[in-house]
């Protein structure tokens, strides 16, 4: 009966080896009702096969995750046995002490990479290949498709940027599963031209939501030339309809535009990663008003850090999985590093504790702390289950009062409350010494937003930001008490200033994006690009 079963599957497997591939046969499907039992016959069977590969990462993940201080010692151990060499062998025993003795701890932190002006390797793409990353991306479109059952049915997705969000590719054959567009292949233009010609979808992806929000700029300022390509690429009725109905949505504004798009949209899918979260909550008050985001995992300059069970938690949560990359947790003091503390393993994490994320590479064989920093919010079996926090990259700092990137954001948000109308899109900050603009005053922030609803800012609005600032931060309060820093000058820059340093970016060799979004310039031609897109 075992062997039936298996040669039943082989059939299986090697019939949609040999079907043409499932955006092929939806393109045939109008020429007779076989292609389309083929389409579906098709999704059926890479459906199955991603279900099956699913629960066996499910079940690793339940094995490992119950036993989290032997599934590290036993990476642990291997990080030791790939140290080993001929002439320095490993003697005695391989606990957390000879791990640390011959591993020591570094500081990679990227602004001080960018301060050395060193260059650095390229960054490897989003697409962490690996176990963990695969893992990730197995049990994220399960938990999404238990979430949204709809959205992986044949043409309920589609992809708007060359890279998914995916930190892995799907093994073959699960990569004929719903998607309207194919990312890696297209420019952003011609992936959002297909998704608009598709009103059923059900799921936007995006590599970032930075990258997502661009996107929709961009179909703000394009929609007339969009609409005529729909008008013009077939001479079916559809089209010309799908046409007029794309003029009429952006007629009406930027909210809820994606639902007026696409009906039956329910999830918008991209890859969490530092810097995200002002896109995010953007996206969320105007075009994508209505749906749910979900990130599958998130990436740290690292690689894979944490996988996402649950697409219905609104802001996201993550376990921090045993297993190569070697996780370590440095423990965080209110404002900073603890220089003298120990790094733990995952099992020792606490609950409503913040930790600094350290990995060790396998490959390289160093052991370094990221920067990102997580705080602890629940547990999933052993392992910690974390919201990240911020980096520690991205201080602000120029009279030692370290202004973390979340307190930052936080005062941030607060000053644009107050601002009459005003939704904020994207921001960047510059310390005062990169730009040489103190001209003989105290040192203070530099601060460049990009905002909806407001095209200029009155010298009250900009005083709110460091009227702010000194709530969050009692340092920050004291030292402009004593005159010591100058109040933060704030810019309002033109549409498309950060579109073109994203741009600018992704060809620097030291930049962290994509996938991060630096959002402390310590590059001097990269705040001068802002600068140069000043309105007000």
């Amino acid at each position: 009966m075992l062997l039936l079963l298996l040669l039943l599957l082989l059939l299986l497997v090697l019939l949609l080896l040999l079907l043409p591939p499932l955006a092929v046969l939806r393109q045939q499907q109008s020429q007779g009702p076989r292609w389309s039992w083929l389409a579906g016959l098709q999704h059926r069977v890479a459906w199955e096969v991603l279900c099956w590969a699913a629960a066996w990462q499910q079940r690793r993940l339940e094995q490992s995750s119950l036993h989290v201080g032997q599934s590290q010692r036993q990476t642990l151990r291997g990080c030791l046995k790939e140290a080993q060499g001929p002439r320095c062998p490993l003697t005695g025993s391989t606990d957390m002490t000879t791990f640390r003795n011959h591993l020591p701890l570094t500081k990679a932190s990227q602004a001080q990479e960018e301060e050395s002006g060193e260059r650095l390797l390229p960054p490897t793409s989003n697409q962490h290949h690996g176990e963990a990353s695969l893992q990730a991306t197995l049990l994220g479109l399960a938990a999404l498709n238990k979430a949204y059952p709809e959205v992986l049915a044949p043409g309920g997705m589609a992809c708007v940027t060359p890279t998914s969000p995916w930190p892995h590719p799907l093994p073959w054959p699960c990569h004929a599963l719903s998607q309207v567009t194919h990312p890696g292949s297209k420019a952003p233009g011609a992936l959002l031209l297909e998704a608009l010609r598709s009103p059923g979808l059900r799921a936007l992806e995006a590599r970032t939501a930075v990258e997502l929000l661009d996107i929709f700029l961009g179909l703000e300022a394009n929609g007339e030339k969009l609409a005529e390509a729909i008008a013009a690429g077939n001479p079916g009725a559809p089209l010309p309809r799908r046409a007029a109905e794309l003029r009429e949505a952006l007629e009406q504004g930027p909210r809820g535009l994606a639902l007026r798009l696409w009906p039956k949209m329910q999830v918008a899918v991209t890859l969490d990663a530092g810097g995200q979260a002002e896109a995010v909550a953007a996206l969320g008050a105007l075009w994508c008003q209505g749906l749910a985001f979900f990130s599958p995992a998130y990436a740290a300059s690292g690689g894979v850090m944490g996988l996402n069970l649950w697409p219905e938690q609104p802001h996201g949560v993550y376990v921090l999985t045993p297993g190569a990359p070697l996780i370590e947790l440095l423990p965080v003091k209110e404002g900073d590093r603890e220089e003298a503390a120990a790094t733990i393993l995952l099992a020792e994490a606490q609950k409503g504790k913040e930790y600094e994320l350290v990995l060790t590479d396998h490959a390289s064989l160093t052991r370094c702390c990221l920067g990102d920093v997580v705080q602890v919010v629940g547990a999933y079996n052993q392992c910690p289950v974390v919201r990240f926090v911020g980096r520690l990259g991205q201080t602000l700092s120029v009279r030692g009062e370290d202004m973390r990137e979340d307190v930052f954001f936080e005062a941030l948000g607060r000053a644009v409350v107050q601002w009459p109308g005003a939704k904020l899109l994207d921001h960047g900050c510059v310390e005062s010494s990169i730009l040489d603009s103190s001209g003989g005053s105290a040192p203070h922030y530099e601060v460049f937003v990009a905002l909806r609803g407001l095209r200029n800012l009155s010298e009250e609005n900009r005083d709110k930001l460091d009227h702010c600032l000194q709530e969050v931060s009692p340092c920050y309060k004291s030292l402009r008490f004593r005159g010591s820093v100058g109040p933060a000058r704030v810019h309002l820059v033109g549409q498309g200033a950060f579109r073109e340093l994203r741009e600018a970016l992704a060809a620097c060799p030291s930049s962290c994006f994509p996938p991060e979004m630096p959002r402390v310039l310590r590059h001097r031609h990269l705040a001068r690009l802002l600068q140069s897109r000043v309105l007000s």
